[in-house]
């Protein structure tokens, strides 16, 4: 026994020298995003993840991604690698983690199993926890009964008190335990970097929390003090909903004699109706709002802005706008985050969306990408419609000119094959028009190819001129040409159709309206 403690003492220097060296020597901000691969990214974890993003950025510091399996029985196939993806595509570059390296790894929770128990039993050791042999139906009869006495359910920290003689008799009969640490009451306040200083006494709410499961990996809790301590995380970000957890956690630094890094606590985000993100809502993912043609940054505009956190957030009376992730990284203050929830509100999504598109359109590099996008979505969904795919003008230049022309009426790439906007693409049907109608649209055929100028402009006050020339109702003449050059019955000025179709698809359609017109 004496050899035994006198190894734990001498690694208890090891490690309080360890720490001494890495208090004093190493001033760089490192923060990280731990996510459970049980389900996919949601607009909570990515505002989280971003958060710390941004505060690693503004302070020139690290990010790093962990990947928390332990909880091995809830796993879903697939989802590290979809929540890397997606971190990726919103912009967040990850500067260590699992596929990518660094000097504290592994990165992934279950590759670290043996640094856990080396842990346990300095903690065994030094007396601060102990081995539980409670059973899972006794457990269940507790919780029954605090029910029963409309208590809270907790732990009675029954095997707290076994002596060293009943644990070998339990351990001599092989029956299986788990590892639990003892909760204080001497530890009850701390410093939240924003909702100031925080009291909780966890004793007195919860029983000793198990951080050892007798299948061998540790819980939650265990494992994110030892895994932050070890990858020299020095402050987290996280969700409010784990600020009562962080007593717990503060008590686990003390009893491993580790100095634990900085808190603040992220406000909760809430639908706009007041209730609670839930995982089964499927329009939170992130994968949702990308195959739903939100562009990167305006999500994360969008996550943030219910938060709080910036500069801009002052301002209330400044014209809305686009801010790219380099200025909100320098204008990032965590003393200025918001302390009550942020309500979304699915319309400033769109606002930020045509916001970025916007932005984007004026930026050369940027709106060659977005060009890109676009041609490759016009030839995706127009692909099994073949009348329609042979007559799409999807050239680099036109596509240009029409983004422009209705930047102000979109607000994501989709809405250029709705209704309103889907005559740019598509040439109509126009059959059975009246006799009358018929010959006006020739005329004016004629009349608009002798026509040097095609924009908006002129061409207003020349169908008005035409119009009143001809003796036709101009509200009259615009339902037929807006009919012939769109099949809509509404929709944008016949004068802006006309410019944005340019003047040799304008003219090209009315011949086809008189052609098929004219063949029945």
């Amino acid at each position: 026994m004496k050899c035994l403690y006198t190894e734990m003492f001498v690694r208890n220097i090891v490690y309080y020298r360890y720490f001494v060296y890495r208090f004093y020597s190493s001033n760089t901000v490192r923060v990280r995003f731990a996510p459970s691969p049980t389900g996919y990214l949601h607009l909570g974890g990515l505002r989280t993840a971003f958060y710390n993003f941004l505060y690693a950025k503004s302070k020139t510091g690290k990010f790093i991604l962990r990947i928390e399996d332990t909880d091995q029985t809830r796993l879903v196939e697939g989802a590290d690698e979809q929540l890397k993806k997606d971190l990726l595509w919103a912009g967040i570059k990850i500067d260590e983690g699992p596929n990518i390296g660094g000097s504290y790894g592994p990165y992934i929770q279950s590759q670290r199993l043996e640094i856990y128990r080396d842990q346990i039993e300095i903690l065994l050791g030094n007396g601060a926890a102990y081995k539980c042999f409670c059973t899972e139906r006794r457990l269940e009869l507790l919780r029954r009964e605090a029910m029963k006495n409309r208590e809270v359910p907790k732990y009675d920290n029954k095997c707290r008190h076994l002596t060293d003689q009943q644990i070998s008799e339990r351990l001599h009969k092989g029956d299986p335990y788990c590892i639990r640490f003892k909760l204080s009451s001497d530890l009850n306040s701390y410093q939240d970097l924003v909702y100031g200083n925080i009291t909780c006494e966890i004793s007195q709410l919860e029983g000793d929390p198990v951080i050892l499961k007798s299948d061998g990996y540790p819980t939650y809790h265990f494992a994110n003090v030892v895994d932050d301590h070890f990858m020299k995380i020095t402050h987290v970000l996280r969700g409010v909903e784990w600020q009562i957890s962080t007593t717990k956690h503060l008590l686990l630094y003390r009893a491993l004699g580790w100095i634990p890094p900085k808190f603040a606590h992220l406000p909760l985000l809430l639908n706009s109706d007041g209730t609670k993100f839930s995982k089964r809502q499927s329009d939170i993912k992130i994968e949702h709002y990308r195959n739903s043609g939100i562009f990167p940054l305006a999500l994360l505009n969008f996550v943030v802005n219910a938060g709080g956190g910036f500069d801009k957030d002052s301002h209330q009376n400044v014209k809305p706008r686009i801010y790219t992730v380099e200025e909100l990284a320098s204008q990032f203050d965590i003393t200025k985050l918001n302390t009550h929830s942020g309500k979304l509100m699915p319309e400033r999504l769109l606002e930020f969306n045509q916001l970025e598109l916007k932005r984007r359109l004026n930026n050369k590099t940027e709106e060659m990408h977005v060009v890109k996008e676009v041609q490759s979505f016009l030839l995706s969904h127009f692909n099994n419609l073949k009348n329609e795919k042979e007559s799409l003008q999807v050239e680099e230049e036109n596509i240009r000119s029409i983004l422009h022309w209705c930047v102000n009426r979109m607000k994501k790439i989709s809405d250029l094959i709705e209704p309103d906007l889907r005559f740019i693409w598509t040439i109509p049907k126009c059959y059975n028009l009246p006799e009358e109608e018929l010959l006006l649209v020739k005329d004016l055929s004629e009349k608009l190819a002798d026509q040097e100028y095609f924009n908006k402009e002129y061409l207003l006050p020349f169908l008005k001129s035409y119009s009143k020339q001809n003796n036709f109702k101009f509200s009259s003449l615009m339902k037929t040409m807006r009919y012939v050059l769109s099949g809509l019955k509404e929709g944008p000025g016949v004068a802006d159709m006309m410019e944005i179709l340019g003047k040799e698809t304008t003219l090209n359609r009315l011949k086809i309206c008189l052609k098929n017109n004219t063949s029945k």
